[in-house]
């Protein structure tokens, strides 16, 4: 699922979906082109002979085991208590899972990072300041770890403590990132995350107005100068009491985060926890799209 980004850039590059011309950036999209010709293929198939078919069949995405490409229904949720990410009721989804976070991006590690999860098929959340985005080298950087399929969130502009803000200010550090990542990547951010963990009343709301889902975290420790180096920060990453079922592992654009991440990530598996795709966690802004 978090591969399906390239899956879709490339099957639209081969020409082989008429009609669907969008790149890589614009995945959903091409998901929606897909579903709607699958119904048309269908009706054709009916009334055509089997050789027919077959040539149809293979204009039609697919999965590594053959089956057709579908958009996602959600999944899974944040807690708004404890920042857990847990099942929707009913979904039947997997409640043993993990999700990994890394805020601070792209100050300076953020590529190197996505491109060793990305070799560990592992999905994540960039969490971005828009202070970090004003350089062509931040805004390429962006772009890069957007193409690759990771979700960007909002970190807000200059990481400032909103509480001494006032609300107009702080509607300023949220909205004017979501402006930057937008121009970047053609996608607004689905997840807000207050620096240091610290949402206001007017946070809450600018959220909501801008249809982001909050997100604060369960653990993390990669601040702390004991955990500023890859082994001892992998290691109470994997193995500290607070990795339970819905763990929202926050981490952050640093070296010896990047140095550690592939530990952490086989280390959660070897555990027994799946690593969430962000893509399956409900959203407002995704809600009220897919309605």
């Amino acid at each position: 699922m978090f591969k399906r980004q390239f899956l879709l850039t490339a099957l639209c590059s081969s020409m082989l979906l008429a009609g669907c011309q969008d790149s890589g950036e614009n995945a959903e999209t091409d998901v929606a082109d897909a579903d709607a010709q699958n119904g048309e293929q269908q009706q054709e198939q009916e009334n055509q002979a089997p050789a027919a078919e077959k040539a149809e069949e293979t204009e039609m995405p697919q999965e590594d085991d053959g089956e057709i490409t579908e958009e996602p229904a959600f999944q899974y949720e944040v807690n708004a208590d404890t920042y857990a990410i847990q099942p929707i009721e009913d979904s039947g989804a997997d409640p043993q899972v993990a999700l990994l976070t890394y805020d601070d991006a792209p100050d300076g590690h953020a590529v190197e990072i996505a491109e060793i999860l990305a070799e560990h098929d592992a999905p994540a959340i960039f969490f971005v300041n828009g202070m970090y985005l004003e350089s062509e080298a931040g805004k390429e950087a962006l772009r890069t770890i957007h193409e690759m399929g990771f979700e960007i969130g909002n970190h807000t502009e200059t990481h400032a403590s909103l509480p001494d803000l006032s609300p107009e200010a702080q509607r300023e550090e949220i909205t004017a990132t979501n402006e930057r990542v937008e121009a970047i990547t053609g996608e607004r951010p689905r997840f807000f995350r207050a620096p240091f963990g610290q949402n206001t009343e007017a946070s809450w709301e600018i959220a909501e107005e801008e249809g982001m889902a909050l997100m604060n975290w369960t653990y993390g420790y990669d601040w702390e100068p004991e955990y500023q180096n890859a082994p001892a920060l992998a290691e109470i990453m994997v193995d500290t009491e607070y990795l339970n079922h819905g763990a929202n592992l926050l981490m952050h654009d640093r070296s010896w985060t990047r140095d550690a991440s592939a530990e952490i990530v086989e280390g959660l598996r070897d555990k027994g926890y799946k690593l969430v795709d962000p893509a399956l966690i409900a959203s407002p802004e995704r809600e009220e799209t897919a309605q």
